[in-house]
């Protein structure tokens, strides 16, 4: 579904990304690994076009989108929902998840199924909310644009651990349903009960990928670029 082939991204003569490559597979949970600065966010702005890679290609459905503005890459079903959630705090939860529908098996009552918290707080403002409901509503608002890959930039960062859980849940719940992800997030315990395959990124370059099973059962790996 996704091929990302040889990344180089810099910002201005800072070079932050050397030939990344990495692929998600229809229906796979994918994830994408490593310390804080490795290159996870410059990444997912590479492929999403909000910060154009200088080389390299993407593709989605074996259609090269690299080089597309990001409206147009978010068009062809790539949902996403930002590192610091990005919800927009004058207007309510309503508002936020209809503000970017498009048709499609998403709709307000199934996001409020997922998420019964915002259900209740439909009629409140995006700067109403607690950390975790305006991740909740992050998550939501992407899955309003009833996307066929969904990013997860930092899935669980700064929330309490029984959100992180709900938030997980949630993951579990869009995996069984054949959606396709990309999730970056620190808890590695976790995304291996959900994920399938993983991605270690280290100074802007790819030194690991491996399943699950074999993630878990290499402990030298965590600790020297995971910090586990």
């Amino acid at each position: 579904m996704l091929e990302v082939r040889d990344l180089q991204t810099a910002y201005g003569a800072s070079q932050v990304l050397f030939g990344v490559s990495l692929d998600v597979a229809p229906g796979e949970v994918v994830t994408l690994l490593g310390r804080n600065g490795m290159g996870k966010t410059t990444t997912v702005r590479s492929i999403m076009g909000m910060t154009p890679p200088r080389s390299g290609k993407v593709s989605f459905h074996r259609r090269a989108i690299h080089g597309l503005p990001s409206y147009r890459i978010a068009q062809q079903g790539l949902g996403l929902v930002p590192e610091g959630r990005q919800v927009f705090p004058n207007l309510t939860v309503r508002e936020n998840l209809l503000a970017t529908a498009r048709k499609g098996a998403w709709t307000l009552p199934k996001v409020y199924e997922l998420f019964g918290h915002l259900r209740e707080r439909q009629g409140n403002y995006g700067n109403q909310l607690s950390g975790g409901e305006q991740q909740m509503l992050a998550i939501g608002r992407a899955l309003m644009t009833n996307p066929k890959l969904l990013i997860l930039d930092e899935a669980t960062e700064g929330l309490a651990p029984l959100v992180r859980q709900e938030i997980y849940r949630s993951i579990g719940r869009l995996k069984a349903e054949g959606l396709s992800l990309l999730v970056i997030d620190k808890d590695v315990r976790a995304l291996c009960r959900v994920a399938d395959r993983h991605y270690v990124l280290e100074k802007g370059r790819v030194v690991w990928n491996g399943s699950s099973a074999q993630l878990m059962g290499n402990a030298e790996l965590q600790h020297r670029y995971l910090g586990v």
